[in-house]
């Protein structure tokens, strides 16, 4: 069992290292966001914020974020981005589905960062360690924070870990969903559920995984056509 002391510690000894204040986190009304969150008070107490941001989203979402910040106590801001959202669309050329959803979070960076530096505040990812291998995050939207809590643990790890914390059970067992799109859910977007997920992860980790059926080969191409999303961008030396 990931113990709670442990990670919160990190955290307030990663806002240490970087000289700022405290730490901000976008509450999305999930079981990850919602860890973090309390997680970030547990290491910080006053000095933190979650940053509810509704963009077209489901009213449930942002009932459950009030829900979790009224429980512990957490310090909310609450930004409603679906007026900027659809105006940016007005704007743009036609582009496609996933061009158009991935806007969603990547207005929500913009928005948490803002907040994070008015406050002097790191910004904390909710990515867990399933997603972030097989690359389920927008590149320079939910990917774009100063530090990843839960990035080491496994789905079924944030799981066991909010029960812990005393998550309530209506977020812990609603369907996990990135509110991308009306009725969008993470397992059904990415064609696999959490369980296989985490099962395959952990075998191919031990390494000599090789992938015996669809499924399997299917996380192993979602790996693979990921790496972009988790590297540096590449430099050109001209010299090399």
């Amino acid at each position: 069992m990931v113990e709670a002391a442990c990670i919160s510690e990190w955290m307030k000894q990663q806002v240490a290292d970087s000289g700022l204040n405290g730490i901000a986190v976008g509450l999305s009304g999930g079981i990850d966001s919602a860890v973090v969150a309390v997680l970030a008070k547990q290491a910080m107490d006053e000095n933190m914020v979650a940053v509810i941001m509704p963009c077209g989203s489901d009213p449930e979402d942002a009932e459950h974020a009030l829900l979790c910040a009224k429980r512990f106590d957490i310090e909310t801001e609450f930004v409603d981005l679906t007026g900027v959202y659809t105006s940016l669309q007005e704007q743009l050329p036609e582009g496609s589905d996933l061009a158009d959803a991935n806007l969603k979070p990547r207005l929500r960076m913009l928005t948490l960062y803002y907040i994070a530096n008015a406050r002097n505040y790191l910004v904390a990812g909710t990515g867990n360690r399933t997603e972030l291998t097989v690359g389920y995050f927008t590149k320079y939207g939910d990917g774009g924070v100063d530090m990843l809590p839960i990035g080491s643990l496994l789905k079924i790890e944030v799981r066991e870990l909010a029960n812990e914390l005393d998550i309530p059970e209506e977020i812990i067992n609603k369907p996990p969903s990135a509110g991308l799109w009306k009725g969008q859910t993470d397992e059904g977007e990415m064609g696999v559920t959490y369980e296989e997920l985490d099962r395959i992860i952990a075998r191919a980790e031990k390494g000599n995984f090789t992938p015996h059926t669809k499924t399997e080969e299917h996380v192993v191409s979602m790996i693979n056509h990921s790496q972009h999303k988790k590297q540096l961008p590449p430099v050109c030396d001209p010299e090399q």
